[in-house]
C-alpha cells in the first residue's frame, strides 16, 4: 500500500512539472529533443512531457523600438542626421524562434541599413514636409526581411530631422525674406487702394468746390485741435466772391467786377513811343 501511494505521488509530481500557463499575449513554442512539436500552443493551460518537452514562449504584442539617429547625405547634398521609431510584431512564432536567433535585433539592424537608404534617396524637403511618402518606403523596404522572420510591421516613422548650425541660419534668413516680401507686397497693395480711392475722392470734389473748402475747414479743425503747431492758411478766393455775392444780394448793388489786368505793350507799340519823343 505503501509503494502505491510513493507511486501515484511521484506520477503526479510528474504530471504537476509538466503543467505550463501561456499568458494571453504569448504564444508557446514546444520543442521536443530539440525538434519543433506541433502547433503554437495557444493562450491557456497547457500539458507538456517532462523532462522531454521543452517551450519558449514569444510575445506577440506591438514592439516599438526606436532607431537611433543615423547620419547621411541627402539626394540634394545636405548633411542631416535622422531617427525613427518602429512598430512591429510577432504573427508566426515558430519563424521568429527558430530562423532568426533575435528578431529584435536583426529588426534593428535592417531598420538602421534602411533608414540610411531612404535618408541618401531623398531631399531636404521630403525629409521635413514630405514624411508620409518616406514612411510608406522604409516599410516596403522592411517588410520582405521581417515576413522571412515571422515578424509584420505595422508602421515606421521618422522621429526627428537634425540639420547643421549653418543650414537652419540659411533656412531662417530665408523664411525672413519671404515674410518681408510678403509685406512689402501687402503694404504695395494698400497704397495702391489708397491711392485709388483718394483719387475718387479728389474727384468728386472737383465737381462740388464747396466740399473742398469743407474739408479744408475739417483740416483745419483736425490741427487746431492738437494745440500745439501754429497754422497758416491762403485765405480763400472763392469765399472773398461768396461773401461779395451775398452782399450784393442783400444791398441791390451789382457785384464788383473782377479787377482787370492792363494789356502788356507789344514790340510796335514801343518802336512809336521811340519816333515820337
Amino acid at each position: 500500500m505503501a509503494v502505491l501511494v510513493v507511486v501515484v505521488v511521484v506520477v503526479l509530481l510528474w504530471l504537476v512539472t509538466g503543467v505550463r500557463v501561456v499568458q494571453q499575449y504569448e504564444r508557446g513554442v514546444v520543442f521536443r529533443l530539440g525538434r519543433v512539436r506541433g502547433q503554437v500552443r495557444e493562450p491557456g493551460l497547457t500539458m507538456l512531457v517532462p523532462v522531454l518537452d521543452r517551450m519558449r514562449k514569444v510575445n506577440v504584442q506591438v514592439v516599438t523600438m526606436p532607431v537611433p539617429a543615423q547620419e547621411g547625405i541627402t539626394k540634394d547634398n545636405v548633411s542631416v542626421s535622422v531617427d525613427a521609431v518602429l512598430y512591429f510584431r510577432v504573427v508566426e512564432p515558430i519563424k521568429a524562434t527558430v530562423d532568426v536567433q533575435n528578431y529584435g535585433f536583426a529588426m534593428l539592424q535592417v531598420a538602421q541599413t534602411s533608414l540610411r537608404s531612404i535618408i541618401g534617396k531623398s531631399e531636404l524637403d521630403d525629409l521635413l514636409s514630405g514624411r508620409e511618402n518616406l514612411h510608406q518606403g522604409l516599410e516596403v523596404m522592411l517588410e520582405s526581411p521581417a515576413a522571412g522572420w515571422g515578424v509584420h510591421i505595422d508602421r515606421v516613422e521618422i522621429k526627428d530631422v537634425s540639420l547643421p548650425d549653418s543650414m537652419k541660419r540659411s533656412m531662417a534668413r530665408q523664411a525672413e525674406a519671404d515674410r518681408e516680401r510678403r509685406a512689402r507686397i501687402i503694404t504695395a497693395d494698400g497704397e495702391f487702394q489708397a491711392a485709388a480711392k483718394l483719387a475718387e475722392a479728389a474727384g468728386k470734389m472737383a465737381e462740388t468746390p464747396a466740399a473742398m473748402q469743407l474739408r479744408m475747414l475739417q483740416t483745419v479743425v483736425e490741427v487746431a485741435a492738437e494745440k500745439n503747431s501754429t497754422l497758416v492758411l491762403p485765405f480763400p478766393v472763392e469765399l472773398l466772391r461768396f461773401f461779395e455775392a451775398s452782399t450784393a444780394r442783400l444791398t441791390g448793388a451789382p457785384a464788383a467786377a473782377a479787377p482787370s489786368v492792363p494789356p502788356q505793350a507789344t514790340d510796335a507799340d514801343a518802336s512809336a513811343d521811340a519816333e515820337h519823343s
